[in-house]
């Protein structure tokens, strides 16, 4: 599965690659990532690990990642892929934020690109992907409310 979302920000790629460079600050944003700690890095690459959590009325359906950060290219790109170390076989995530703006430009806007693939079964069904579109959808209203109202992070 593929997800792709786009937002434009009144802000400049700086203030927005902030908030999408570090999982540990994604639960400030994100009420679907449920909580982040950072864990033992992978090859000197920073890794953390991260409980996602959806709860459809009295149900919750959670899973727990371990995600490693495998391309860092500030402001403009952040990659962070499923990277376990129990030696079993799982199914792969991979995270990529895509800012686009001129930094130093002048201009406060800058547009902010997430894609999400998994190879996963935690959000099949009809249901659990409403619930996921509507946690994207809140997500980016707080993005928006947090890169629109702070000077800096």
């Amino acid at each position: 599965m593929k997800i792709r979302r786009s937002l434009a920000a009144p802000c400049g790629p700086d203030r927005l690659f902030a908030w999408v460079e570090d999982l540990a600050v994604y639960p400030q944003w994100m009420r679907l990532v449920h909580h982040v700690g950072p864990v033992t890095e992978a090859e000197g690459l920073p890794a953390w690990q991260v409980e996602l959590r959806a709860e459809v009325g009295p149900f919750a359906r959670s899973k727990v990642l371990r995600m490693v950060r495998t391309e860092h290219d500030e402001p403009h790109r952040v990659t962070f892929e499923r990277s376990e170390l129990d030696g079993r076989q799982h199914s792969p995530w991979t995270l990529r934020a895509t800012v686009d703006g001129e930094a130093g430009s002048g201009v406060d806007e800058s547009t902010l690109t997430m894609e999400l693939r998994y190879g996963g079964s935690l959000w099949s069904g009809a249901v659990l992907q409403r619930v996921l579109d509507d946690a994207v959808r809140r997500g980016s209203e707080r993005l928006l409310g947090l890169v629109s109202d702070e000077p800096t992070r």
